[in-house]
């Protein structure tokens, strides 16, 4: 697998930083997880082109192995009574700082998608990854001309197939003990929870090509276990939350150590698509009456999520996190990715 990730990813380290869009992913971890010899992916969701370029021009001076992650338009749509019902079921969570919930309008946007990938095109990065959907076979076809190497993230074997299709020179495989959202293509029918060394094999049996394990991993057994499995490497994203040069909000890194948030759930309150975080009072209130809509559902809450982290107020905030969330501790990213290499 060493000479296949060499020709992915440009690394010998079999760690990468996973993207976590929302202010976890920062060009300061980006560097130190590269100047440690892993690979790391820019998250380019939720920012606009520019914010990219920035990121970009900035992982570049670094001079460390780096990609961009990029969603794909894939909404769910929330009819206009739907969305209307959900914002008066949770407007008093809103009351408290302000905001008027009830009365917030239905957004249904693309994330500047178009923009984004003239950016890649005209500005190529080694590789652009890919999640919530296939992009067309003309995207994939532009950014390999332009120089990158093209992966897609999959949940399981039949979505493994359909991006095969495209001529994508690897897989993301996450499984669904993943922090924060599935990657699935059927938000409303995601596949069966498998461990993720089993989705591994099953990805690299169907298709053949390279995959990134992710998802659920709490230490350095877990990164062996997927490698044995056929992984090319293994990408962490929640043991690296609370790394030092992390973004991570405190009031989700003082959640992440708090012994009272004992278990991870599979949520779609807070933004209409399933996700996984630590579980709080937001959504056991209201987790029975989300309807899925995305990207609406993620623009309604996104105000209140915000003040409630400055404000520590942490029942009313995504806090996502995959299982292995335990295992997060604060300490340099180069540290912690050399106690998940060390016995390699």
């Amino acid at each position: 697998m060493d000479s296949e990730r060499k020709a992915i990813l440009g690394v010998d380290l079999p760690v990468v930083a996973a993207p976590m869009a929302g202010g976890p992913t920062t060009t300061r971890l980006v560097a130190a997880a590269g100047a440690c010899g892993a690979f790391a992916f820019l998250a380019a969701g939720y920012k606009p082109p520019e914010a990219v370029a920035d990121e970009i021009a900035a992982a570049r001076a670094a001079d460390g192995s780096f990609g961009v992650n990029v969603f794909v338009p894939a909404p769910v749509p929330v009819s206009e009574a739907e969305f209307r019902r959900y914002a008066a079921r949770i407007a008093d969570e809103g009351t408290r700082y302000g905001l008027d919930l009830a009365a917030a309008a239905r957004i249904e946007d693309d994330d500047h998608w178009a923009d984004k990938i003239d950016l890649l095109v005209r500005d190529p990065v080694p590789v652009v990854s890919f999640t919530f959907g296939l992009p067309s076979a003309a995207v994939v076809r532009d950014l390999r001309r332009a120089g990158s190497r093209v992966l897609v993230t999959v949940t399981d074997p039949t979505e493994a197939g359909l991006a095969a299709e495209l001529g994508v020179d690897g897989l993301v495989a996450q499984s669904a003990y993943a922090g924060g959202h599935f990657g699935t293509f059927t938000p409303a029918a995601p596949p069966p929870a498998r461990p993720l060394a089993e989705l591994v094999g099953l990805v690299r049996g169907r298709t053949g090509l390279p995959v990134l394990a992710a998802g659920g991993v709490g230490g350095g057994d877990d990164v062996r276990t997927a490698l044995a499995a056929g992984a090319t490497a293994v990408m962490v994203g929640t043991l690296l939350l609370c790394a030092d040069e992390s973004g991570t909000s405190s009031t989700h890194r003082e959640a992440l150590a708090d012994p009272r948030r004992d278990r991870t759930v599979v949520t779609r309150a807070f933004t209409g698509r399933p996700a996984r975080g630590l579980r709080n009072d937001f959504i056991d209130r209201y987790e029975g009456d989300a309807p899925l809509g995305y990207p609406a559902l993620h623009h309604l809450t996104r105000p209140l999520r915000k003040a409630a982290a400055e404000a520590g107020d942490a029942d009313r905030v995504h806090l996502w996190a995959g299982t292995g969330y335990r295992a997060a501790r604060a300490a340099p990213a180069a540290e912690i990715i050399d106690e998940l290499t060390r016995a390699l």
